[in-house]
């Protein structure tokens, strides 16, 4: 695992075309537009993989998501950092998101980042990174909308569902 400080990313314009490099630290300072990837990852029951972020993260530390993932570093694919990502954060090999639609998040003030959303079912056992993942189950769509309304979830997460579900009812 490379250390977020020194990690490079591509920043990209409006249209996702890459016009420039910097690290994480960088590209959060300055509102810098650059690229992400978020996997639904379900068990065979259908369950959702839900996790805690370890209190460390740069972005949302403490915080709740129902997506693994995270930047895709410079010069990488949304599909290999899917991959990369999903095996990182559940400790898996040979998991296969399939691709869903990609869409612009922002928060509102000054953060900005292209988001590639993936699925994924993995029927095995996990050991999430602890420099990532703090806490972890395996929730229900109903329990999942449960924790939502109790817990603290990433805004891109949160987003990123509401835009899933709406994408599935489609």
């Amino acid at each position: 695992m490379t250390n977020p400080v020194e990690e490079l990313l591509d920043v990209v314009d409006a249209q996702d075309r890459v016009i420039g490099t910097a690290t994480r630290p960088e590209v959060y300072r300055d509102g810098l537009i650059h690229r992400c990837v978020f996997i639904l990852v379900r068990d065979p029951q259908g369950r959702i993989f839900t996790h805690r972020r370890s209190d460390t993260k740069l972005f949302a530390p403490s915080a709740y998501d129902c997506f693994v993932g995270g930047v895709v570093a410079s010069g990488e694919s949304y599909a290999e950092a899917a991959v990369r990502e999903a095996e990182e954060e559940l400790g898996v090999s040979g998991i296969e998101p399939r691709p869903l639609f990609k869409f612009l998040f922002s928060d509102g003030d000054r953060l900005t980042w292209f988001c590639d959303m993936y699925e994924a079912v993995w029927d095995g056992p996990v050991s999430p990174q602890v420099e990532e993942v703090g806490w972890h189950d395996w929730l229900t769509e109903e329990e999942l909308a449960g924790r939502m309304a109790e817990w603290h979830f990433v805004p891109d997460g949160l987003e990123a569902w509401q835009r899933y579900r709406a994408f599935r009812s489609a």
